[in-house]
């Protein structure tokens, strides 16, 4: 299922076609499911409780062999392995610092796999989220950076972020590139008509 639907991927690619109109910005929006499956999390989770949790109850109890202790574990890490690879849990179990730094990654690559940094006038700009990590990022090349500070994007993606979190993806997107364009309109005004990227957003699964 598309995190957007057709009709608001579309809302989402007139905003970008009214920013580059105005502006020399070459803009690429994606959108990802999240920024990593975190398969190991589970299974490194369901090894420690396996170790652990049997072992600690027959210490107490002692009403196991070596035998009904290894099966003990072995049903333990099946059992724990399967209930955590339930999405909401697995996220929880993931450290903040984590899940922003494979976010983050994810962005660093989207920006170069959309050759984001060969624009003329190096003006690529890339607006990245990921809903899982309600993690949100713009990345500008070194045309825009040059007039702009990234400061500028910081309450941008703040309240972008917290619009993610809300489950409000698209009012997020369309409130960004309108304050984004604010933004440019001012430092990195259109020159000439040119579209070199794609102007719709890319959804990764």
């Amino acid at each position: 299922m598309a995190l957007l639907n057709e009709s608001e991927q579309r809302q989402v690619a007139e905003a970008i076609n009214a920013l580059e109109r105005e502006t020399d910005a070459e803009l690429i929006t994606v959108l990802a499911a999240q920024a990593d499956d975190y398969t190991y999390i589970p299974l490194l989770w369901a090894c420690l409780v396996a170790l652990l949790l049997p072992g600690a109850l027959n210490y107490f109890l002692a009403w196991m062999n070596a035998q009904e202790l290894l099966l003990v574990q072995w049903l333990t890490f099946a059992g724990v392995s399967l209930l955590l690879r339930i999405p909401a849990l697995t996220t929880r179990l993931i450290p903040r610092a984590v899940r922003h730094w494979r976010a983050s990654n994810l962005a660093r690559r989207q920006f170069l796999e959309h050759n984001l940094h060969h624009t003329t006038g190096a003006t690529g700009m890339l607006i990245f989220v990921s809903e899982a990590e309600h993690y949100v990022e713009i990345l500008v090349d070194r045309g825009i950076s040059s007039r702009l500070p990234d400061a500028t994007w910081q309450a941008i993606v703040a309240d972008f972020t917290q619009r993610v979190k809300q489950g409000q993806t698209l009012e997020g997107f369309l409130g960004c590139i309108q304050a984004c364009g604010e933004q440019l309109k001012q430092h990195v005004p259109a020159t000439h008509e040119r579209n070199e990227l794609p102007n719709h957003l890319v959804i990764l699964p």
